[in-house]
């Protein structure tokens, strides 16, 4: 039983030796560009022409619709 609690008791102790835990990092106040945001404006102004191109297909199936039924 001794045997195995002197490494226990080492262990312990240099654990209880750690430093301290550091506070979290505060977030920047604005943000700031970073590399990824030319991407980020890209895929935002693919995503608005994805949805003017899937309005502009729903009207024209109204109006489609619409001409079929006259």
């Amino acid at each position: 039983m001794r045997r195995h609690s002197i490494p226990i008791l080492a262990a312990l102790a240099l654990a209880a030796c750690g430093q301290p835990a550091s506070p979290p990092p505060q977030k920047p106040a604005a943000a700031e560009p970073g590399v990824f945001d030319p991407q980020l404006k890209a895929l935002d102004k693919a995503k608005g022409v994805e949805q003017t191109l899937a309005d502009q297909a729903e009207a024209q199936r109204r109006s489609i619709e619409d001409a079929e039924k006259r």
